[in-house]
């Protein structure tokens, strides 16, 4: 059983405070992704889990028992960081092996235990090696090996592949998504790095000047962003934003953005006029929300393609309707070159309403 727990866990440097009353709950074996851009709070919060820093205020619980208070070689927490902080003159074998030994582990149960993490990491091989004579990749394969062979109640990653090359991170977060399951510890990672949030986490935590602004699935947090800065961090490209008025036509409800009107099922009518009560209101839809057509038909608006930007397998193209631009995801050369007047619509089941102000979804969505 590892469970970690923060309850209303506030941190100042200064007059500063760079953590906000938060709580958080991470289950058991559970692999959770702190998300967001840099200076918003999530290193310091992974590093106060750690005993790294402390807190101002809060308390900080492993199953159940308060450790906010302890040293951080007694919280039976690892850490990777992500500048390896190997020790140059150690092998492989020496750097994995050093945590144990440090705990006066026997001779026979460390080379034991290093090599059996070593075999799952797949760096057996390199056991005779210096640090000085691996790639990037292989670097931090041993800084978590060394973090893994204490077996420790929690993982805590910080950025670990940040500076890996494109193709060394897409190979490492496979490996860790492999050894999450294999080892099945507890861990938090952290990251500003979206792919490597969606793609890893059991549930993202998205954070933004030290608050919580959102905890879910990776679908959750993509479906239902719970404000406009979670719609616009989360996604390549990002969510569509642009403030909107809503307006009966005949029972439907009509968008109206720059010169061009969208029409909406009117289900969405009533719900959209008492919740904007006099409010500004702003749509949101994401890229592949917007449905590009050759064709004039129902519902469908004339607009130009401003931009192109090829990605292989779809296209996302710029459209311009009056001074506003949607962003909309194609299938590859569907749309053959800027200046090409197409159609669009928006599919209303993809339709997002935010408060203009506040940033805060209003919650409406087509048939729910």
């Amino acid at each position: 059983m590892a469970e970690i727990e923060l309850r209303n866990v506030n941190k100042w440097f200064g007059a500063l405070q760079v953590i906000k009353d938060v709580s958080l709950t991470v289950a058991d074996r559970e692999f959770v992704v702190f998300l967001g851009p840099s200076g918003c709070g999530k290193t310091t919060t992974l590093r106060a889990i750690a005993g790294l820093e402390d807190i101002g205020s809060g308390e900080i619980l492993l199953d159940g028992k308060p450790i906010h208070d302890l040293r951080a070689p007694d919280r039976d927490i690892a850490f990777v960081f992500q500048n390896y902080a190997l020790y140059p003159h150690f092998t492989v074998y020496e750097n994995l092996a050093f945590p144990l030994r440090a705990v006066g582990t026997s001779k026979s149960e460390v080379d034991s235990t290093v090599k059996s993490v070593a075999n799952s990491l797949g760096i057996t091989h390199m056991l005779k090696t210096r640090p000085s004579a691996l790639s990037g990749g292989d670097m931090q394969r041993v800084a978590i090996g060394r973090a893994l062979v204490r077996r420790p109640k929690a993982l805590l990653l910080d950025e670990p592949i940040g500076s890996l090359d494109a193709k060394m991170r897409e190979q490492m977060r496979i490996e860790l998504k492999r050894l999450h399951y294999e080892n099945g510890s507890t861990s938090i990672y952290v990251t500003h790095d979206q792919v490597e949030a969606m793609s890893l986490a059991d549930r993202i935590v998205v954070m933004h000047d030290g608050v919580l602004q959102q905890v879910g699935t990776p679908t959750e947090v993509y479906l239902h962003p719970a404000n406009l800065f979670v719609a616009q961090f989360i996604g390549s490209p990002v969510m569509n934003i642009t403030p909107t008025k809503i307006t009966d036509a005949g029972g439907k409800a009509q968008i109206n953005l720059d010169r061009e009107q969208f029409e909406l099922p009117g289900e969405l009518l009533g719900q959209l006029q008492s919740k904007q009560a006099g409010n500004d209101l702003s749509l949101g839809v994401r890229p592949e929300g917007v449905l590009v057509s050759h064709d004039d038909q129902p519902g469908y608006r004339p607009v130009e393609a401003h931009i192109i930007q090829p990605f292989g397998g779809f296209d996302i193209v710029d459209l311009k309707i009056g001074d506003e631009v949607l962003r909309a995801r194609t299938q590859s050369g569907f749309v053959p070159k800027p200046g090409t007047r197409v159609f669009a619509r928006i599919d209303p089941s993809q339709a997002h309403f935010f408060d203009s102000t506040s940033g805060q979804s209003l919650d409406i969505r087509l048939g729910e």
